[in-house]
């Protein structure tokens, strides 16, 4: 953890709590200090965007992804500025980036454990559903059905009346 967390927890209360200046100059405090804090560089970006001030929170935003490139929420937030600043092809270039980040991610998960101390966790996992059979299958779908055939021309039979 950075000497700067407390510091971080602060800005962030601000943050939540709608206080987008107040929290942007305490994550700039923190970077005036430490630079290369990934977590203020990214958060100082979204007050920017809070504030309705889209190029600096671009610019701020691009200095977060130069910290951590691979990073998918900086693409998120960066899609996200951009589409609010109106620069759809930007916007839609962050957006793909966010996807790969959170596929790449996704690959590198480590494999869950087999048995041991997780087996209290498979408790937690839903059940599998049963899938019912339809009762009745129709006979090959995909073939066109014969046409019926015609009906026979009988010779009328005795009126009645």
């Amino acid at each position: 953890m950075s000497n700067h967390q407390d510091a971080y927890d602060d800005a962030m209360f601000d943050y939540s709590t709608g206080e987008y200046g107040t929290a942007a100059a305490k994550f700039r405090a923190i970077l005036a200090e430490e630079p290369t804090h990934f977590d203020s560089q990214l958060s100082l970006a979204m007050c920017h965007y809070r504030l309705g001030d889209y190029p600096t929170a671009i610019a701020e935003g691009l200095i977060a992804l130069n910290l951590q490139p691979n990073d998918g929420l900086v693409h998120t937030n960066l899609s996200l500025i951009y589409q609010k600043a109106g620069d759809k092809t930007k916007a839609e270039h962050h957006g793909l980036q966010a996807r790969i980040a959170g596929w790449k991610k996704d690959m590198s998960a480590p494999a869950p454990k087999v048995g041991g101390s997780d087996s209290e966790l498979k408790m937690a996992e839903p059940k599998p559903q049963a899938y019912k059979l339809p009762e009745k299958f129709p006979d090959t779908p995909w073939k066109k059905a014969k046409p019926a055939p015609a009906p026979h021309n009988h010779p009328p039979g005795p009126a009645s009346t």
